[in-house]
């Protein structure tokens, strides 16, 4: 165990992942390399390869906690009582807006998305969770069904996300998408424009940028692990 500033960080995968996550957020994914963690943790690259031979293996590792993650704190919202499907709905607007206003976090997401390794993960965990929320409106779907339907939602997801057009609001592209998306899942048009109104009416913006710096917390602790 080697010491980063005050805190204890050891080089064992917990480790690695703890400083990779710092240095992903802070510096981008994209520009983080297997060095840069090595450096930090006073190690070799060999050592970092010995439990992720690529970079997009710790970045697979990372987006399956982020799933568990968001999916928890969807748990707590609807156990205050906002309702699972309004959850699924402000979890996407939460990610828009990190993108939109984090270079670092649109590369983040964006990675992700772009990563056969890490898409599967958010095709599993998605589906998962689709099954879920949108049961009352699926009733007679098939495993095979959701899991078609969550393969066009990433992809809306994903246009969503990396949106190039940056003239088009936010909320326009969000209500947009959230649309299309219950849409797929036979949330009925009344309830549609319910939950994107709800979603739109909330402090979006301060609570996206708590969720995101409560990830990186999350990470730093031994017992997410």
């Amino acid at each position: 165990m080697i010491i980063i500033g005050r805190r204890k960080v050891n080089t064992t995968k917990l480790g690695i992942i703890q400083v990779a996550t710092s240095r992903f957020i802070e510096k981008g994914y994209s520009s983080t390399t297997f060095r840069m963690i090595a450096d930090e943790l006073d190690t070799s690259t060999g050592h970092i390869v010995f439990y992720f031979p690529s970079k997009e293996s710790l970045l697979a590792e990372l987006v399956e906690m982020l799933c568990d993650f968001q999916w928890k704190l969807i748990k707590e919202e609807a156990d205050e009582g906002m309702s699972s499907l309004l959850a699924l709905c402000f979890e996407l607007m939460t990610m828009a807006v990190a993108c939109e206003e984090s270079e670092v976090a649109k590369d983040f997401f964006i990675s992700s998305y772009q990563s056969p390794k890490c898409l599967e993960i958010i095709h599993n965990n998605d589906t998962a969770r689709a099954k879920e929320v949108f049961a009352e409106y699926c009733p007679d779907w098939t495993d095979e069904q959701f899991r078609e339907a969550e393969i066009l939602v990433a992809g809306i997801e994903y246009a969503t996300l990396n949106a190039i057009d940056i003239t088009v609001p936010l909320e326009t592209r969000i209500s947009g998408a959230l649309n299309t998306i219950m849409t797929i899942y036979n949330v009925p048009e009344e309830i549609r424009r319910i939950k994107i109104d709800k979603v739109l009416a909330m402090d979006y913006r301060s609570i996206g940028k708590r969720i995101f710096n409560e990830f990186k917390e999350y990470v730093e602790k031994e017992n997410a692990f």
